[in-house]
C-alpha cells in the first residue's frame, strides 16, 4: 500500500505539472502564435475536454487493460502530448495535442483517486491529501521553472520537463510490484458477457436511490464550479497581474508559484483538520473564506496586498477538492466506485467551460470585472456547501429518529 501511495504521489506530481504548464507560459505562447486570450481560453477548454473524456472512458479501458494498464496508457499519452507541445506545431494542432494531454492526466487522476478511496478505509481524507500535496508541489514548481525559461526565451522547454517526469512515472508503473494489490491493479473484466448478465450489470451501474440523486446533483454542481474556478484562477492569474498591476511576463508567472506554495502547505494539514472538525465544517468554512478573498481581490491595487490575497486563497482552497471528494463518497454509501469518477468528470467540465468564459471576458471586459466573476463563482460554491450541510443534518436527524 505504501508503494502504491508513493507512486500515486509521483503521478499526482506529474498531473500538477501538466495542469499548469499552459497557464504558466500562456502570455508568451499566445504572443508566439499571435493569438488573443479568447484563443487561450479555447486551448485550455480543449485540454479539459480531453480531461473529461479521459475520466469518462477510464472505466472502459480499466476493464479492458486493468487499472495499472489504464494508468500506463494514459501516462504514455501524456508523455507523447508534452513532447508534441514542445515542437510548437501549427496553432490548429495545439488543440489536438491539448485534448490528448488532458485525456492522459484526466484518466490518471480518476483511476488513482478511485483506487485510494476504495482501498483506504481509515483516514481516507489524509491519504487523499497526501496525493493532493504532491499535485500542489507540481503545480508550484512548474511556474517557478517557467519564469527563468521565459526570461531566457527557452519557455518551450517547460513541456519537456513535464515529459521527463511523465517518463519516470511510466517506468515505475510499468516495472513496479505491489504485493497483494497486484491482482486488483491488473484485474480485467471478462470479454464475453451474456445478455442477461449484461442487463443485470447495467441495472447496477448507477447505485443511487431517492434523495441521493438530489445530493449527487449538488456535488456535481459543486465540483463543476470549484475546478472551473481554480483552473480559471491559475491559468489567467499571470495575465490578470500583467493587465492589473503592470507586471512583466516572467514575474507574473511567479504568482502561480505563490498560489501553489500556499496550496501545498495547506494540504499538509487539510486531511488532519477535516478529520477532526468534520468534512462538512471544513468545506463550508473553506468556501466562505474563499468567497471573501475573491470578493476582495478586484480591489487590491497594491502588489504586496494582491500577493497576500493570492497566498491566502491558496491556503484556504487547498483542501476543498480532496475533502469534498471524500465527503461526497461518504455521503453516498454504496456508490464508492462511481462517485469519485462522476465528481472528477464534473470538475473536468467546469475546468473546460469556465476558463473558456474567462478567456472571453479578458478580451471583452475590464480586468476588474473578470476578477469579479471569480467571486461570483465562489458565491455559488458557498451556497452549494450550505445545501450539502443541511442535507447531511437532515440525514443525521432521520437516522437518530429511526434508531429510537
Amino acid at each position: 500500500m505504501k508503494k502504491l501511495i508513493w507512486i500515486g504521489c509521483l503521478s499526482y506530481f506529474v498531473i500538477g505539472l501538466a495542469h499548469v504548464v499552459l497557464g504558466s507560459i500562456l502570455p508568451v505562447l499566445l504572443q508566439h502564435y499571435d493569438q488573443n486570450y479568447s484563443a487561450g481560453g479555447q486551448l485550455i477548454f480543449s485540454q479539459f475536454a480531453g480531461f473529461l473524456a479521459g475520466v469518462l472512458i477510464s472505466p472502459l479501458l480499466n476493464r479492458r487493460f486493468g487499472k495499472r494498464g489504464g494508468i500506463i496508457i494514459a501516462t504514455a499519452l501524456l508523455l507523447t502530448a508534452e513532447i508534441a507541445y514542445a515542437f510548437l506545431p501549427p496553432w490548429e494542432w495545439m488543440y489536438v495535442i491539448a485534448v490528448a494531454a488532458g485525456f492522459g492526466f484526466g484518466m490518471i487522476e480518476a483511476v488513482i483517486g478511485t483506487i485510494i478511496i476504495g482501498a483506504v478505509t481509515e483516514g481516507t481524507a489524509i491519504a487523499m491529501s497526501r496525493l493532493e500535496v504532491l499535485f500542489g508541489i507540481g503545480a508550484l514548481v512548474m511556474p517557478l521553472i517557467a519564469s527563468p525559461l521565459i526570461a531566457n526565451g527557452a519557455w518551450r522547454l517547460a513541456f519537456l520537463i513535464v515529459a521527463g517526469f511523465s517518463l519516470l512515472s511510466l517506468i515505475l508503473w510499468g516495472r513496479g510490484h505491489f504485493g497483494n494489490l497486484q491482482r486488483i491493479l491488473d484485474e480485467r473484466a471478462p470479454r464475453k458477457v451474456s445478455a442477461s448478465a449484461h442487463s443485470s450489470q447495467s441495472s447496477t451501474q448507477l447505485p443511487y436511490k431517492g434523495k441521493q440523486w438530489i445530493l449527487l446533483g449538488i456535488f456535481i454542481l459543486f465540483f463543476f464550479l470549484y475546478v472551473g474556478t481554480e483552473m480559471s484562477l491559475v491559468n489567467f492569474m499571470p495575465a490578470i497581474f500583467i493587465a492589473k498591476l503592470g507586471m512583466t511576463e516572467s514575474a507574473a508567472a511567479l504568482t502561480v508559484t505563490f498560489f501553489w506554495l500556499a496550496m501545498s502547505t495547506g494540504r499538509l494539514f487539510a486531511g488532519v483538520i477535516a478529520e477532526k472538525i468534520s468534512y462538512r465544517v471544513y468545506i463550508l468554512s473553506s468556501c466562505l473564506l474563499t468567497l471573501l478573498l475573491l470578493a476582495l481581490f478586484p480591489f487590491t491595487d497594491n502588489l504586496l496586498a494582491a500577493f497576500i490575497v493570492i497566498m491566502l486563497l491558496g491556503l484556504f482552497m487547498s483542501g476543498i477538492f480532496s475533502i469534498a471528494l471524500v465527503f461526497s463518497s461518504k455521503m453516498l454509501p454504496g456508490a464508492e466506485e462511481s462517485t469519485p469518477s462522476i465528481m472528477i468528470a464534473a470538475g473536468g467540465v467546469g475546468g473546460a467551460l469556465l476558463p473558456l468564459f474567462m478567456g472571453w471576458s479578458m478580451d471583452h471586459l475590464k480586468v476588474v470585472q473578470t476578477a469579479g466573476l471569480l467571486a461570483g463563482f465562489a458565491a455559488f460554491l458557498f451556497l452549494l456547501s450550505i445545501a450539502a450541510w443541511r442535507f447531511q443534518s437532515r440525514q443525521a436527524v432521520q437516522r437518530k429518529s429511526s434508531s429510537i
